[in-house]
């Protein structure tokens, strides 16, 4: 059931190599302190990019390119911050045992609770070391009704002296939760640009690749909202004759949708981009309910934007226009690789 949970445990404990931090994440380690430092002004606390948490980083931190979080890369010291869903706190409170961190590799050196103004947490500290190195190790969790924050440090012996313990435990205190993070925040994630949100909400962002947008009709359960997700990905076929059959198979992956029945397909151009569109209707996989739905594919650069539209078949006809108003909103973001397939997208 806490897969994730394990995963994510797991994650924070593995020794620092530069880029491959979360790469070699095998080994569940969590952390503690006997003592509390004065918790940071709350002026000092900054959220990494997407963040709904935040920390006030101690100095020599800098904002992470790599992970989620500070680090100082010359001295292999990292801070990651994450967050998992509530359930999460009790099954990492639980595992927080001598045994299993002996099993991974880790001495647990103590575990303490502490305090957090807006729940419960518990902080542990330990040891480990990986690749000839000794590392101090940290771990608070803390859980809220919305969430459960975890912010990990490890700190190889050798910079221990730049990075006191005191100096670990303040920023430690200054742990934040803000309400949301802004929408504005949460779009500069993507490699391409939403200039029209089109009376959606963002309902999700995976960065550098898809946002969900949907409906603020608020549907009760057993419902479905219209909604619409766009994404990017690489791998497009460049013969007009062959999109057809791609944007085909690209429709047969959508995971919920059942009884789908393809109703029209064809070549059109979007936002002066060559792209295709699928109509189709079906049935809500959780639901049952009866669902319309539309897949634009845009073309360029070697890669595709994907646009899926689906909304209660009762309610296509205002839903339709307002998915069209965001497909055609879409723009490009020069960012990196993604961003350079949807540059011509």
């Amino acid at each position: 059931m806490y897969a994730t949970v394990r995963l994510a445990g797991a994650a924070f404990f593995a020794a620092y190599p530069g880029m491959q931090v979360m790469a070699r994440c095998s080994r569940l380690v969590l952390l503690g302190v006997l003592a509390l430092a004065a918790p940071a002004l709350a002026d000092d606390v900054s959220y990494p990019v997407g963040s709904r948490i935040g920390i006030a980083p101690p100095a020599g931190l800098v904002p992470s390119k790599n992970f989620m979080g500070y680090e100082d890369p010359d001295n292999k010291v990292a801070m990651i911050l994450a967050t998992l869903p509530p359930p999460a706190y009790a099954e990492l409170d639980r595992s927080a045992t001598a045994e299993t961190l002996k099993r991974q590799g880790v001495t647990l050196e103590e575990r303490a609770s502490f305090p957090f103004a807006a729940g419960k947490a518990f902080l542990v500290l330990g040891s480990q070391e990986a690749d000839g190195t000794r590392y101090r190790k940290w771990l608070l969790v803390a859980a809220t009704d919305e969430l459960t924050a975890l912010v990990t440090v490890q700190i190889p012996e050798a910079a221990r002296a730049s990075y006191s313990d005191a100096a670990i435990r303040a920023a430690l205190a200054s742990l934040s939760v803000r309400a949301a993070v802004p929408v504005e925040e949460q779009l500069s994630l993507l490699p391409f640009k939403v200039d029209d949100l089109a009376g959606f909400q963002v309902g999700g962002v995976l960065p550098g690749r898809a946002v969900v947008l949907t409906d603020v009709s608020g549907a009760g359960p057993g419902q479905v909202e219209p909604h619409i997700v766009v994404s990017i990905a690489p791998g497009a076929p460049s013969q007009t004759s062959d999109r057809d059959a791609f944007a085909r198979e690209v429709f047969a992956t959508l995971p919920n949708l059942r009884d789908g029945r393809i109703t029209g397909s064809e070549t059109l151009r979007i936002t002066g981009q060559q792209g295709h569109q699928i109509l189709a209707v079906g049935k809500d996989a959780a639901t049952g309910a009866d669902v319309t739905v539309v897949q634009w594919l845009r073309f360029g650069g070697g890669g595709f934007l994907q646009f899926l539209a689906v909304a209660p078949t009762a309610a296509w006809a205002p839903s339709y226009p307002r998915a069209r108003a965001v497909r055609d909103g879409v723009g490009q973001r020069y960012v990196g690789r993604e961003g350079r397939l949807c540059a011509s997208a």
